[in-house]
């Protein structure tokens, strides 16, 4: 039986003093509904968070019932409530953040638990992904994929449309036969400096790889054992005993995904195969204020605005967000900026130096 899982564990540093200790990214309600900067405005529909965008697309193809979060505990309240329909057997909180190997190695063997036979698509939650469609489309053409030679891993690589350097790789081996547009996988390539971006992309050979997965629980956990036998035993020790979860979560070495499984077993190594599915769609990793400028909509001068902002003068090509209820954000004569204010703080950068906000919530959060 098909199930969905929605990571939703990161903490969002990078959109800091938006995000922050206890208020991840994936949580922010900044998409959709009223864009505007009228506070007045009224009838329009409450924004949504990338979370719930998240469910909304898997829900059109995976039953609630069989749809799964994996979220840091001290989030599952927040996300509980963000997400209605979600059964509160199928909300698991890791009590602390060990990389996402562990999570979704917890996941496969939750449900390898509940159902042998269990086939997972592992999804992201801090991605804007449109046509919502398209994205359904892969997702189901993943399963076919695996359904049809259960000891694939199966990866979703999202056809680049520039050489970008914030995304990884995946490097395109021979077609899968049976399987239209799915390929094996030679490597997963590191984040790259723009000469070399620009090489996997003028060679057509590279996609970005986008971090979501589909797998049969039995044949992730057969991986796990394989490569990491003391992850493995720590994982089934958790499930069996779900009261040790704290005392033995903890333990785990962090380690990605990608650097314990999808990379070891795409060289040979392990049982299963890696193949890849091309996700043809608008694809956004909301990583950074730039990001997050690109991802909502814009006004006749390129602004991006969310809550009570004044403009006066020549604004243009900014992000200008103000989620506090008690005060205005007034901004004048700028150019290519972000301008956030929070009831915590306020941020002010160009755009163009948005990865240095990690650091500078580092300093402060």
């Amino acid at each position: 039986m098909r199930y969905a899982v929605i990571m939703a564990g990161g903490s969002g540093t990078r959109l800091w003093p938006l995000s922050r200790n206890g208020e991840p990214k994936q949580l922010l309600k900044l998409f959709g509904g009223n864009q505007g900067n009228d506070p007045d405005s009224t009838g329009e529909p409450e924004p949504y968070s990338l979370l719930q965008l998240a469910w909304r697309r898997i829900v059109q193809l995976i039953p609630a019932e069989r749809i799964l979060v994996c979220t840091g505990a001290k989030y599952s309240s927040q996300v509980a409530e963000q997400l209605p329909d979600l059964g509160p057997e199928n909300l698991l909180g890791e009590p602390e953040g060990r990389d996402s190997l562990n999570a979704v190695a917890w996941t496969a063997a939750v449900l390898e638990a509940r159902d042998p036979d269990a086939s997972v698509v592992v999804l992201t939650s801090d991605h804007i992904i449109e046509p919502i469609e398209r994205f359904i489309s892969s997702v189901d053409s993943g399963f076919a994929l695996l359904e049809a030679q259960p000891d694939r891993l199966v990866t979703f690589g999202v056809v680049p449309t520039s050489a970008h350097t914030g995304y990884g790789y995946l490097h395109r081996g021979a077609p899968v036969d049976g399987c239209d547009g799915a390929c094996d996988v030679v490597e997963f390539k590191e984040k790259p400096d723009l000469v070399t971006a620009k090489v996997y992309v003028d060679s057509q050979e590279y996609w970005w790889n986008s971090g979501m997965f589909v797998w049969r629980a039995a044949t992730l956990m057969a991986q796990v054992e394989a490569l990491l036998p003391q992850t493995a035993a720590t994982i089934r020790a958790i499930v069996a005993q779900p009261s040790r979860l704290a005392e033995l979560f903890v333990t785990l070495d962090k380690i990605s995904i990608d650097y314990a499984i999808m990379e070891p077993v795409s060289r040979g190594l392990g049982s299963a195969r890696v193949a890849a599915v091309p996700l043809k769609v608008n694809w956004r990793d909301v990583g950074s204020f730039a990001e997050l400028a690109g991802a909502l909509p814009h006004d006749a001068n390129g602004n991006a605005v969310r809550g009570r902002v004044i403009i006066g003068g020549d604004v243009s090509g900014c992000l200008l967000v103000n989620t506090d209820s008690a005060g205005d954000l007034a901004v004048a004569d700028l150019s290519n900026m972000a301008v956030v204010r929070t009831a915590e703080a306020t941020l002010t950068i160009p755009l163009a130096s948005s990865q240095l906000v990690k650091a500078l919530a580092e300093q402060v959060v």
